[in-house]
């Protein structure tokens, strides 16, 4: 069994010191943390790989801005928002301190936002959204890193890229002077995960081959993140194991 550092639990954050709710909070989110990290651990040694290759990126929907404050004083830098004024609302109360990610779907009345609020999205795969998103960009803000949501399985009918197209937009994508490309985002259906995630491994890989510089391929969740860690997953996209069950909206 892989063994990773004990985490040590930091009230470095004013309002998770001065609250004893949050206090207990930060301490048991510090606590999943670490079980989340063995379990990356375990799966990067199967493979002979490196658990320090692998980010976790804590999915804060339906999670109030207090579990992001104490995810944050726990150890946790990049959050996960599927809705966009979810996102902000948290932005606005908590200020600076996290790495904001867009992973839910693209709206073409929402782009604006995203552009200019977030850090990451990681759900783009038509031209027009690239577009926008470049266009609307604040020209002061560093790029607006970009995932392509990339579609794993042919059964799978949810809105993504077909595999053949992503060289292309690709392409487009680096050509845009207020975005920059990190990588490949993909969420199979629950029929042979493995065979989708080594999928997109290999057209992460091509993509590299072919002279682009990718460091991300987001893939797994709570539930298979070790399939994906096995298979070279760079970012695993984790809630329930980090927050809890989320409550209802």
């Amino acid at each position: 069994m892989a063994t990773v550092a004990p985490v040590s639990v930091r009230c470095g954050i004013k309002d998770v010191a001065e609250s004893p709710v949050l206090a207990m909070k930060e301490v048991e989110i510090a606590r999943r943390l670490a079980v989340v990290r063995v379990r990356i651990a375990a799966a990067a040694e199967r493979e002979g790989l490196s658990p320090l290759n692998v980010r976790i990126l804590a999915v804060s929907k339906a999670h109030g801005s207090e579990a992001v404050r104490a995810g944050l004083a726990a150890g946790l830098t990049d959050f996960g928002e599927n809705y966009v004024g979810e996102g902000v609302a948290k932005m606005n109360e908590l200020g600076l301190g996290a790495r904001w990610h867009f992973i839910g779907r693209l709206q073409s009345n929402k782009t604006r936002l995203v552009a200019e609020r977030f850090d990451w999205v990681h759900t783009v795969f038509r031209e027009r959204e690239v577009m926008r998103l470049n266009s609307q960009r604040p020209a002061a803000s560093l790029p607006l890193n970009v995932c392509i949501q990339v579609r794993m399985q042919d059964a799978d009918a949810r809105p993504a890229l077909p595999a053949e197209e992503v060289p292309g937009l690709a392409a487009l994508i680096s050509a845009q002077p207020r975005l920059r490309l990190r990588g490949l985002m993909g969420v199979p259906i629950p029929d042979a995960p493995r065979d989708a995630y080594l999928r997109l491994r290999s057209l992460f890989d091509e993509l590299n081959a072919s002279g682009l510089n990718l460091d991300t391929l987001s893939m797994g969740m709570t539930a298979d993140l070790e399939t994906a860690v096995e298979c070279g997953a760079t970012l695993v996209r984790v809630g329930t194991a980090l927050f809890g069950p989320r409550p209802p909206r």
